[in-house]
């Protein structure tokens, strides 16, 4: 994906604190972290995706796990750093469990890859909208029309799926032509992470979900 950019948190944090430790431990480590990702963020043109990428990161505490990945999605909902996107990589499980705690009780959800290369969903997010995303990142992208058709929604609740989506900055959108529909332009949603062409294909035969659930499943 050409419009993303992978933070190395093992780098930021050796220039930041300068202690030598491959672990994001306590809050005040984490609020120095996280300042040099907001600089660097800032620098980042509208549009871009923001990967931090955890695979040479130890442990990284509750503390740090609120400090850095929910203040930052919650203040990219907020509209601090303009229209960008934001996902995780690299996690193994310790990681992904203080993470996953932390985006729960701010009932924020992010898209995260596995050192394994599996997708997992983190935090919170109806159900409904994780078969929304879900649909929209085995098919690479959707439009309205589409997600009606595939699930047989209302146009309304088709297009209020997928701008809720957008707007917890799961899925970017974009404007697209639509041929002979005489609308002129149409918004097409497509997920935010790099796309794993040899998943997808196993989900198309085996009716897998895109990625595995891990979060609370919100009614």
């Amino acid at each position: 994906m050409r419009d993303m950019h992978k933070y190395d948190l093992h780098k930021l944090l050796k220039e930041e604190l300068k202690n030598g430790s491959s672990d994001l431990v306590t809050r005040p480590s984490g609020q120095v972290v996280r300042n040099r990702i907001e600089a660097d963020i800032g620098k980042e043109e509208n549009g871009s995706v923001i990967a931090l990428d955890f695979s040479k990161i130890g442990i990284i505490d509750y503390s740090c796990a609120d400090e850095i990945v929910a203040k930052l999605i919650s203040r990219l909902l907020g509209g601090e750093y303009g229209n960008k996107y934001l996902t995780l990589t690299g996690l193994n499980e310790n990681q992904e469990e203080n993470i996953e705690v932390a985006l729960e009780r701010k009932d924020l959800a992010v898209i995260a890859e596995k050192r394994d290369g599996r997708k997992v969903l983190l935090g919170s997010l109806h159900n409904y909208l994780k078969e929304t995303l879900d649909l929209i990142l085995k098919n690479g992208s959707l439009t309205a029309k589409e997600l009606s058709q595939a699930m047989n929604l209302e146009a309304n609740t088709s297009g209020t799926r997928l701008l809720n989506l957008h707007k917890k900055r799961l899925v970017k959108r974009r404007e697209k032509e639509e041929r002979g529909s005489g609308s002129g332009r149409g918004l097409i949603f497509r997920g935010c992470s790099k796309r794993n062409r040899q998943s997808e294909a196993g989900n198309r035969k085996n009716a897998h979900p895109y990625f595995r659930w891990t979060g609370r499943r919100g009614q």
